[in-house]
Parts: structure tokens; sequence; C-alpha cells
């Protein structure tokens, strides 16, 4: 049986490449998968990262043009974090859906 097998096939180093191949492929901790698996993760954490750097250029351009215009800094407050004067009455109307009823 064993002669039916070409000779290359049977030659050592062919069947310690064709082991190591295998070790490096399926069992090694480093295998094929989980490389593939680590490369798409970095993708997707790169991604991540540029949305992450865009959005803080974006808040620290929006900061920049508050801290010189006190009247965008008071438009600012009034409508995020509604502020007001002490002399001043702050009145909230809430918008209801008409799918709530």
């Amino acid at each position: 049986m064993l002669a039916r097998v070409p000779k290359f096939f049977r030659n050592f180093y062919f069947m310690t490449g064709l082991a190591f191949m295998a070790w490096m492929f399926f069992f090694d901790s480093n295998d094929f998968i989980t490389q593939f698996q680590t490369s798409r993760k970095l993708t997707i954490l790169e991604e991540e990262r540029d949305y992450y750097l865009e959005k803080i250029a974006e808040v620290q351009k929006d900061r920049k043009e508050l801290m010189s215009n006190p009247e965008l800094l008071e438009k600012f407050a009034r409508e995020k974090y509604l502020m007001k004067k002490p002399t001043e009455e702050l009145y909230l109307i809430v918008v209801k859906d008409e799918e709530e009823k």
C-alpha cells in the first residue's frame, strides 16, 4: 500500500513540512483563524478611532467658537442647560406626539 504513494510524498522533509504547516494553521495559538479575527478587529478599532478623532476635532472647534463669542456662549447655555438670569422666568413647551394618545 505504501508503494502506491509517490516517493515525493513519503519524503521525511515533506512530511515534516506538512506537519508543521498543519500545526501552524490549526493548533498554534497564533493560527490562521485567530490572525484573521485579530486583523478584522484591528480594522474595526481603527475605524472607531477615526470617528472619535473627527468628533474630538468637531468639539474642539465648537469650544473655541463658544469661548471666543460671549453671545454664542450665552445662547448655548440657555438652550442646552436651560440656564436663565435671576430676573427671568423660564417656560418649557413640550410637544407631545399624536401617536402617544
